[in-house]
């Protein structure tokens, strides 16, 4: 984990409530997809918890959805600079992907999927991505997974983009190796049981420190309750218990 302060080079709206942020800094601390920041707003007592969407030399991409004061706030910024902890959480493990996985984002779930996409590609992988929404409004991103090279499709609930239903349904066409997937706990909840191979989920949960100093986003698994923050964002299929 490292703290620093990060420059907003660019905050624009990718849809009526999904904004992608770009900022300069020090990303040395971020080594692995699916790792998130920790940012600190002026006024708020807890950090605002954002997934990795893209990273490079000096600079880091974030995509996120205002669902509150805190994000509203991040919003309505497009200058000035952010308290920011990075190199948070453990990321994907890109070593057992084989040679066709298939990456699964759904809503704010999807912005974690496009540094793993492209990492995957830069290895040789034949990357196959899905990326599930409710409406052809909420969609984001679909070009940019293509610009990468993934073969991607869209599903939406209610039928008006791609193909109609959930990501579950885009699966249970395909022949993959392995998977990884984001998304609301429902929706992990229904690719951990229509998956056909092992795979790796990462979990959104409500965070109070962010760094594992407190219990307050733990998770059942086959070893005990883990820290979401600390020891996920991403677990492994077999270790995962779901608490009904």
């Amino acid at each position: 984990m490292k703290q620093g302060r990060f420059v907003i080079k660019e905050n624009k709206q990718l849809t009526d409530s999904v904004w992608q942020m770009t900022l300069c800094g020090d990303v040395s601390a971020i080594t692995a997809p699916g790792q998130f920041v920790n940012i600190q707003l002026d006024g708020r007592y807890l950090r605002r918890p954002i997934s990795v969407c893209d990273v490079n030399e000096n600079t880091l991409t974030i995509v996120y959805k205002v669902v509150g004061k805190g994000t509203e706030q991040m919003a309505n910024m497009q200058e000035g600079e952010l308290d920011v902890l990075t190199g948070l959480g453990n990321g994907y493990d890109l070593s057992v992907a084989g040679e066709n996985p298939v990456l699964i984002g759904g809503g704010v779930g999807v912005p974690p999927m496009y540094l793993l996409a492209r990492r995957l590609i830069e290895q040789g992988k034949k990357v196959k991505v899905i990326l599930g929404f409710n409406t052809k409004q909420e969609i984001f991103y679909e070009e940019e997974f293509k610009a990468l090279g993934a073969d991607v499709m869209v599903t939406t609930v209610d039928g008006s983009y791609g193909k109609k239903g959930f990501v579950t349904n885009a699966l249970e066409d395909l022949d993959y190796s392995y998977f990884y997937t984001c998304g609301p706990e429902p929706m992990l909840k229904a690719v951990y049981r229509a998956s056909t191979t092992s795979g790796q989920m990462s979990f959104e949960k409500r965070m109070g420190c962010g760094f594992g100093a407190c219990m307050g986003c733990s998770c059942k698994t086959i070893t005990g309750y883990k820290r979401i923050c600390k020891e996920g964002p991403v677990m492994r299929k077999e270790e995962i218990l779901w608490e009904d």
